[in-house]
């Protein structure tokens, strides 16, 4: 599994989301969907493999992008698909599965990032709008000329969730309906969220 975790480790540019990761998609690719889970229940391993070289790459990199560390990530991706494996039985279809291992993915990056704010105090002061910035724009921030590392570094400075629904909806390309949707709050939240990461990010970044 390590080797497809890897590739996915590239910079802060915007990706676009496969169809059958996130989207809806056609009656029929959900019905393809529910029945490779389905073989996934009952034991089918390639099932599972597949469902693994489908989604890990995304995972691995909204991982890395959360938890600011590819080590951290790959431990992390190995947990979202131990979980995934254990909790498919709990997999309706209500929504694609991509969205469903999202939000696996999203609750365990910010369950660790809490465990390790409660360590070390980083994550724990509140976000306020920087006075005087305009908006950013839409996927502006995303698409800006800035070094990885700088972006990175940037990131992990957001408190949680902002940094997810910012990392969610301006790099991994979700709607904002799909974000509200990962992280379990309402469209305007995520939409009040991404505003003031990318208010937070440009101040950041001018620095």
């Amino acid at each position: 599994m390590k080797g497809g975790q890897r590739e996915t480790s590239t910079g802060p540019s915007k990706v676009t989301v496969h169809p059958s990761a996130a989207r809806p998609g056609a009656p029929h690719a959900r019905a393809d969907e529910m029945a490779l889970v389905e073989r996934c229940r009952k034991g089918d391993l390639a099932a599972f493999e597949e469902v693994y070289r489908a989604h890990a790459g995304r995972l691995y990199s909204v991982a890395c992008r959360m938890l600011g560390n590819p080590t951290d990530a790959e431990d992390l991706l190995q947990e979202v698909f131990l979980s995934a494996h254990r909790k498919l039985d709990t997999f309706r279809g209500d929504s694609a599965l991509g969205t469903w291992l999202y939000r696996l993915a999203t609750n365990l990056c910010l369950d660790y990032l809490r465990s390790r704010a409660g360590r070390t105090n980083q994550l724990t002061e509140a976000l306020d709008d920087e006075p005087g910035l305009a908006d950013a724009g839409s996927r502006g921030l995303a698409d800006r000329a800035v070094t990885r590392m700088d972006l990175e570094r940037a990131l992990g400075k957001l408190p949680e969730g902002c940094r997810a629904a910012f990392v969610l909806h301006d790099i991994e390309g979700l709607e904002h309906r799909e974000v509200a949707e990962v992280l379990g709050i309402a469209e305007g939240t995520s939409k009040s969220q991404v505003h003031k990461a990318r208010l937070r990010l440009r101040a950041l970044l001018s620095e």
